[in-house]
């Protein structure tokens, strides 16, 4: 796909290829434009399957016949936002695309799931250990876009990568490349119901 080069895409690329999950509805209107919001499904060598939204605009769909099961690539960018669920902010993660293409010819390429960022960590990074003995450590990094708008975007780094993480200053700046992910949590209500959601992360693979 053409348009790496736009301004922005330095510090914030997405690359997928995944399977369409979900019906597109519409996200919202700007300036007279319709955005329409999806899930797609790419899944991993592990045979895990990440679920993660897009939101399109409808000049890059209006021509595309886009089923669940369809086989779609998309170039674009990690957007996040924060929605207001039951009196409390619950941060979106997107991903937001420049670029679309149906998937049609045969035999179909692997799927992918490849994010570069170039941002600054804007909290302390928390390292921990996993319960199965794995050092983790939480990022969470402000990358900039266009019009002094950031995107607060939540990293998980693994690891030696994550005992480097934890040393590392708020204000420093880093370059990761990974994948952006889908993990299921649950959470108990002050009713006590337990209650499953997902969160979405970029997993880091690379860290300099």
């Amino acid at each position: 796909m053409e348009g790496m080069e736009e301004k922005g895409f330095e510090t914030n690329s997405a690359i997928l290829i995944g399977i369409v999950l979900t019906q597109p509805v519409v996200s919202h209107k700007s300036y007279g434009e319709t955005f329409y919001c999806f899930s797609i499904g790419v899944d991993r060598k592990s045979g895990y399957r990440d679920m993660i939204q897009i939101i399109v605009s409808e000049r890059l769909i209006w021509n595309v016949e886009l089923g669940t099961g369809s086989l779609v690539e998309v170039l674009g960018q990690i957007r996040t936002y924060n929605e207001e669920q039951d009196g409390r902010n619950k941060l979106n993660v997107v991903v937001f695309a420049r670029e679309f293409k149906l998937i049609t010819e045969d035999p179909f390429p692997a799927h992918e799931n490849k994010i570069n960022l170039e941002g600054f960590i804007c909290k302390k990074p928390i390292g921990r250990i996993s319960p199965l003995g794995r050092e983790i450590c939480d990022i969470m990094l402000a990358v900039n876009r266009m019009y002094n708008k950031s995107d607060y975007i939540p990293c998980i780094a693994w690891g030696r990568n994550a005992g480097y993480a934890a040393n590392l200053a708020v204000g420093t700046k880093i370059i990761i490349t990974g994948r952006i992910q889908s993990r299921e949590y649950r959470k108990r209500d002050e009713e006590g119901n337990v209650e499953t959601k997902i969160a979405y992360e970029v997993s880091i693979l690379k860290l300099e």
